[in-house]
């Protein structure tokens, strides 16, 4: 396969993909990708099940096993950025290969561990492993796709991201009930290894060998500032249920000063002719790139927490099982499967108007859930909601995969890693954001009012307000686009060709 590293690529995309040729096994390719991606993403909320298990087994404090869940999620997100620009500069299918047989490694290791804080260590590093790998996703796609074709595959992509974050706890819950015992828990990290194996060997052989930009020098003093900022903010979310937030509140206007820091590092670089990490071209000139991520964190604020509200409210205030308890959440998992493939279909031609009619279609699902636990008898009310749910699953598989190729669909493949690295990360620290906060919600009314109707509300309302503020974000984004083409005007790229591409090879 010949691929043009200059390529802007995408739905729509105006940049000049001469060299392109497509791959006749890119599919196939497509299909080890997303299984990796799945294994990565689900790993983030399958172990929350377990918890009570592991601390039982292992003889840990609470503080200690929250680590096993917050660990992960807090080294994924640190390595998003550096692993794109690397995949950028040396080889894709290289560090994808690598980062998934490390994720296999220490997942194993995760299974095997005699104590908790082995446990945590192999935690940190699993998710290091799988921040490597999840950039190489995004970027592979962009590279083998085109058109609509890229827009078919997002969508697969959109429905792994959706269904991994809502299956999480119903697959955790089955694991637990099929493995019995006090050991029955390493079964949740002992099934990544075959599947991860057989990832492995058919990613050497379908993923296809292309060179990267052939500029391997990574910004160091960029890898650093950035990271410093991300852990500054995302710390005290990790620590939440232990007071992190009371405790380590000053490290979040530490955070931003430092990530102002590192922003203003990469124009430096930018300013010089040199390569940055992160090229801030991308959110200034890259039509769509910074409203779409600003619009995926807004809603990974609201989305990633209400599972965890859903799981506590369904296991403590009406005494269901964590099998039980992810079964009725189900729905929303299913019709977010099955929106976000047809989403990719549509993407080409709608554009924006999908995004919006999804995150319209999440807020009334949410809503109407919300509102049918209140008021509905406790003994139907998780069946009666699942309709409704499942209205917001379908909203929420017109919001992922559309958004993933709208913000994307502009930017130059040689740069797909450090951008997809990039919204990801915004995605990791919205999760992080949603997952601290709702359920610290949720157990504030608890504790104020003995309520547990009220408490899912309050904590369901509050996930509605970031939902509401990404919807705000892309109804400006799509009367923006509409305003543009009813003037007979062309998207900055369409008319510029590609903007990064000056000082950059």
């Amino acid at each position: 396969m010949t691929t043009s590293t200059s390529a802007a690529g995408g739905c729509g995309q105006g940049a000049q993909d001469t060299g392109y040729q497509p791959d006749p096994r890119r599919w196939r390719a497509l299909w080890v990708t997303l299984v990796a991606g799945f294994m990565s993403l689900l790993d983030v909320t399958i172990v929350a099940v377990a918890l009570p298990t592991i601390q039982r087994d292992l003889g840990a404090s609470p503080a200690q096993v929250q680590w096993v869940v917050s660990g992960y999620a807090l080294t994924f997100a640190l390595a998003l950025v550096t692993a794109g620009r690397l995949g950028d500069a040396l080889d894709r299918r290289r560090i994808f290969l690598l980062a998934l047989s490390a994720f296999v490694l220490f997942s194993a290791a995760c299974g095997a561990a005699p104590d908790i804080t082995l446990l945590v260590v192999a935690r940190l590093a699993q998710g290091l492993a799988a921040g490597f790998m999840a950039p190489q996703n995004s970027a592979l796609i962009q590279q083998l796709f085109r058109g609509a074709e890229r827009g078919r595959a997002f969508g697969f992509f959109g429905a792994t991201v959706g269904i991994s974050s809502a299956v999480g706890p119903i697959t955790g819950g089955a694991i637990l009930a099929l493995a019995s015992g006090a050991d029955g828990w390493r079964w949740i990290f002992y099934v990544n290894v075959p599947i991860g194996i057989l990832a492995v060997l058919l990613g050497r052989r379908l993923l296809p060998r292309v060179q990267g930009t052939g500029r391997g020098h990574v910004d160091a003093t960029g890898v650093l500032l950035l990271g410093l900022g991300v852990l500054a903010l995302m710390y005290p979310l990790v620590q939440a249920d232990s007071g992190g937030i009371e405790r380590l509140w000053w490290l979040f206007p530490v955070g931003a000063l430092v990530l102002l820091a590192f922003a203003q590092w990469q124009r430096r670089l930018v300013a010089k002719g040199d390569q940055p990490l992160l090229d801030p071209r991308l959110f200034s000139t890259v039509r769509g790139y910074a409203v779409g991520a600003g619009v995926g964190t807004l809603y990974f604020i609201g989305f990633s927490g209400v599972w965890l509200v859903f799981a506590l409210f369904y296991q403590h205030g009406l005494g269901f099982s964590p099998l039980r308890s992810g079964l009725a959440v189900t729905p929303f998992a299913v019709g977010s499967a099955f929106a976000a493939v047809v989403a990719g279909r549509m993407v080409e031609r709608l554009g924006r108007l999908l995004t919006v009619c999804g995150l319209v279609g999440v807020i009334l699902g949410l809503g109407g859930t919300a509102l049918l636990l209140h008021y509905a008898d406790l003994g139907t009310a998780p069946w009666i909601a699942a309709p409704v749910l499942f209205l917001g699953g379908i909203g929420g598989g017109f919001v992922v995969s559309p958004n993933f190729t709208m913000t994307l669909r502009d930017v130059p493949v040689r740069m797909a890693g450090a951008a997809g690295g990039a919204l990801q990360t915004g995605q990791r620290l919205g999760a992080a954001v949603g997952t601290a906060a709702l359920p610290g919600l949720y157990y504030l009314v608890l504790g104020r009012h003995q309520d547990y109707r009220a408490a899912v509300v309050i904590a369901l309302g509050a996930a509605l307000i970031g939902m509401v503020a990404s919807l705000a974000l892309a109804t400006f984004d799509w009367q923006r686009d509409r305003r543009t083409r009813s003037g007979g005007g062309k998207r900055p790229q369409e008319a510029a060709g590609d903007p990064v591409r000056s000082g950059q090879s």
